[in-house]
């Protein structure tokens, strides 16, 4: 039975939200709070007080935009405590996914909420609060099913949310073939699909350099172990990445032949 603290400066949005919360069976208690301030006085209690009292709090269902400290500030404060309650936020706005999930967030949840969304987060919460108070198990709680998880700088199974259709969804990186740059968005190909993300293709690229992804042109970014061909043609430079064919800029043409053939002799 979860112990839940939900966060919205918006009085109308909190007690829907409360509302769902309330009528979910793995829910003990739901408590509201109208903004951060508020928030972090009775997560400070709880966290006092410990794990087995009354004020103990499992999880906060946290917006985002509220007057004062954001809901990414308030994380950014629980982030400093040694047992902090998990997070799952629950916003209007998209964009802010990536920001939310290096914060190790649980779930993000989007507005309006719909009541099989949130059980689904409640669903996420539960199976990491319930082993966690397991005396008897030694191991480390499991990973969220889908939730990416926190990869050491060259390796790990890391993945990026998107959303689908008010979802979100997590796709790996491992599975992520070429990036091609939209204005400020990124769209990520994979060979089941595309998936548009609101990050610069600068900022992945600096992410993904350990990762093996190289940028070929100023619209595109490529995983290096997928490109299937190189073809030099009157001067052009393209790559075959499954059956997209992409340009090569000239700068970045005799970079990506050296990085290839070391890949190849790798």
């Amino acid at each position: 039975m979860l112990r839940v603290l939900a966060v919205d400066d918006e009085k109308p949005a909190l007690e829907e939200l409360l509302y769902l919360l309330r009528a979910d069976a793995r829910i003990r208690s739901a408590e509201g709070a109208t903004d951060a301030t508020e928030a972090l006085r009775r997560i400070g209690r709880a966290l006092e007080a410990g794990p087995d009292s009354e004020d103990a709090i499992d999880v906060v269902f946290l917006d985002i935009h509220m007057a004062g400290l954001t809901g990414l500030d308030v994380a950014r404060l629980l982030a400093g405590f040694a047992r902090p309650p998990l997070i799952v936020f629950v916003t209007a706005h998209e964009g802010f996914a990536v920001q939310a999930f290096d914060l190790k967030a649980v779930d993000y949840v989007l507005k309006p909420v719909r009541g099989e969304r949130l059980a689904e987060a409640v669903r996420r919460v539960s199976d990491l609060v319930v082993p966690a108070r397991e005396p008897q198990r030694a191991d480390p709680p499991p990973q969220v099913p889908g939730a990416p998880p926190a990869a050491a700088a060259g390796g790990g199974a890391e993945q990026i949310p998107v959303e689908l259709g008010g979802v979100t969804r997590f796709v790996p990186v491992d599975d992520i073939t070429y990036v091609e740059a939209q204005g400020d968005y990124a769209r990520l190909h994979t060979a089941e699909g595309s998936h548009l993300v609101r990050i610069p293709l600068s900022t992945l690229e600096e992410r993904w350099a350990s990762r093996g992804f190289v940028r070929i042109h100023r619209s595109h970014l490529v995983a290096l172990g997928r490109i299937d061909e190189l073809r030099l043609d009157a001067g052009a430079t393209t790559v075959r990445v499954g059956d997209a064919e992409l340009a090569v800029s000239r700068r970045h043409a005799r970079q990506l032949r050296d990085l290839l053939m070391n890949h190849a002799r790798g």
